[in-house]
């Protein structure tokens, strides 16, 4: 049988999202010698986001792929190693901690930061994804603001379906609300000020059929699903609020996690509850998801982890 590949570092990064590239750059700046590997997605969730005009220093707005881009670039500046490769398989029983990547090879590290993100989850129609980044989007507050005074369609029923929906309502002049059964799954507060807000129109028992549009979304084909009833909605947008999936799911059982899967960190730190083992991002943020919130706990998980090494007199 093969020995598998091993390296020793002092600090890996999994991960390539603003979280994981803000934190190779921190890292490579203290002279950590930072690796990073990009994981199944190089860039995260921005590389299949279209214009991004809400991230700071970027008057005129960026494409998603070219930020990241941007980001890789002042990370390789720094010193950052980056490399592809995916973490297949983990061990933090031991001090230095053990990760497999592409099952082949073992890197021992000093400090691992957990940047692995979040991915949206999609009704899984062809159109749906063809039309992701033209119309199609799983983030309102992303995205909302390029639909201003148009007619958009959102599908879910939780509270994020109906803080969004609430969200567009102020930016967009109806928005179309889809829901599979008869009842909402939000908090009844939440419930209260959808059903009270006048341009928001809920589609009780109904079914995303198609999302509509060449190039661009232009409408969606909705069903009843007690009536089988279809209909025709002309909107400019088609908003995904059915939730997320944190990628933590080789960390199980090492790290604490909620009920869904974010990994807990100690309140206002990075820290997991596993020593030398920092979580940052998507994957432990689930209230506010955005790529300066991410940048920022990528800067956090760097400093942490920058700080727990001196303490261990790691250099």
């Amino acid at each position: 049988m093969a020995t598998t590949a091993s390296e020793k570092i002092h600090c890996l990064i999994i991960g390539s999202g603003p979280a994981g590239y803000t934190a190779a750059i921190y890292a490579a700046r203290a002279n950590l010698k930072p690796v990073l590997y990009q994981g199944i997605q190089p860039g995260g969730q921005l590389t299949i986001t279209t214009d991004v005009e809400n991230y700071p220093g970027y008057p005129e707005g960026i494409q998603g792929p070219e930020m990241m881009v941007d980001f890789e670039k002042q990370a390789v500046r720094m010193g950052a190693d980056i490399r592809y490769g995916i973490a297949t398989k983990v061990d933090f029983s031991t001090s230095p901690h053990k990760v497999w990547i592409d099952d082949d090879k073992m890197i021992e590290s000093d400090a691992v930061i957990i940047a692995t993100g979040a991915s949206a989850k999609w009704l899984g129609l062809e159109s749906e994804k063809r039309l992701n980044g033209f119309g199609v989007s799983a983030c309102a507050v992303c995205d909302g603001f390029f639909f201003r005074g148009k007619e958009v369609a959102i599908v879910g029923a939780g509270d994020t379906a109906a803080e969004e929906a609430l969200y567009l309502s102020k930016l967009c002049t109806t928005v179309h609300m889809f829901i599979r059964r008869d009842q909402m799954r939000a908090s009844k507060v939440m419930q209260e000020r959808v059903l009270n807000t006048p341009n928001i129109k809920i589609y009780w028992n109904t079914d995303t059929d198609e999302v509509l549009g060449d190039k661009q979304v232009t409408g969606v084909r909705i069903k009843n699903n007690r009536t089988g009833e279809v209909q025709t909605i002309p909107v400019n947008g088609f908003f995904v609020a059915i939730g997320h999936q944190p990628n933590s799911d080789i960390f199980k059982g090492w790290v604490n996690m909620d009920e869904a899967g974010y990994i807990k960190t100690v309140p206002g730190t990075a820290a997991t509850n596993v020593e030398g083992v920092f979580a940052a991002g998507d994957v432990q943020d689930k209230i506010y998801r955005q790529a300066v919130t991410a940048a920022g706990s990528g800067c956090m998980a760097a400093l942490d982890a920058e700080r727990w090494l001196g303490s261990k007199g790691i250099h």
